[in-house]
């Protein structure tokens, strides 16, 4: 695991700002209208073109635009935030801080691709239905498409990272923990780094009462158990959770914070 913190980073160009065109019919547009068509949508960071070569994001890298001018998102592995401008048909993307959490290596080189990519001059918007694209004017493009908010219910949730207060760890290789809740059974069910789980769960305003973990018994290497360990604390008891279209992020009474993502 790896401990991460709030910093100013060189990923300043998240202009992932996405922007678009007008859009009707299925046709495309360049540059006419991206605040209004960007601005309140969800967008999902499909690649990275550099050099006419085509780099695949990773699962979760996202970007959203808010009508306060504010940008956040997901290069798949940190978070984002930073300030949009639109001027002429263009995004500039500044004053950007992003997480400085390590994941492996895939995922670390495509987000060092986009924010190279990001940070080569403004950016001009072709939109074309629910896909954007972004290209910089060395003609180098960042890929978006537009992405529905996922349901509390019936979502299969992926664990991404585990936290308390301002320090958020990564999950050890080799973990891919996982929670669903089924309104009709009144349970949360999964995965944690190793067993299956299994508890009821009561679904309040802002809140998920968690009955006694049912598991099964495998022991696996201590990095998976410390994390099953720590997803086990959100159980027999009352957690917060708040959903972000598709970023669930539960915290238990004792402060710790589990962040999990809408798994397609």
């Amino acid at each position: 695991m790896y401990r991460q913190r709030l910093t100013l980073s060189v990923l300043t160009l998240i202009p992932l700002a996405m922007a678009c065109g007008n859009e009707s019919g299925g046709g495309s547009s360049v540059g006419a209208g991206a605040r209004a068509d960007v601005v309140g949508a969800h967008w999902i960071v499909d690649g990275v073109t550099v050099d006419g070569t085509r780099h695949r994001a990773p699962g979760g890298a996202n970007v959203e635009f808010g009508e306060d001018g504010k940008v956040k998102g997901n290069y798949g592995c940190n978070h984002f935030s930073a300030t949009a401008t639109f001027k002429d048909g263009r995004i500039d993307v500044g004053d950007a801080t992003t997480t400085d959490m390590a994941c492996e290596k895939g995922p670390m080189d495509f987000e060092r691709t986009l924010a190279r990519t990001l940070a080569d001059g403004a950016l001009t918007t072709t939109a074309k239905g629910d896909d954007v694209t972004l290209t910089t004017p060395a003609g180098d493009r960042v890929h978006l498409s537009r992405e529905r908010a996922a349901a509390l219910y019936g979502t299969k949730w992926a664990v991404t990272a585990l936290g308390a207060g301002d320090t958020v760890h990564s999950l050890p290789e080799g973990a891919d923990p996982h929670l669903v809740l089924d309104k009709a059974k009144g349970t949360l069910s999964g995965r944690l780094a190793c067993n299956d789980v299994s508890a009821k769960a009561t679904v309040g305003d802002g809140h998920i009462t968690l009955g006694t973990p049912k598991t099964t018994r495998m022991m696996c290497d201590n990095s998976l158990m410390a994390t099953e360990k720590t997803l086990l604390g959100l159980f027999d008891g009352r957690v917060d959770y708040r959903l972000d279209h598709r970023t669930l992020t539960l915290t238990s009474a004792n402060g710790e914070t589990v962040t999990a993502v809408a798994s397609k």
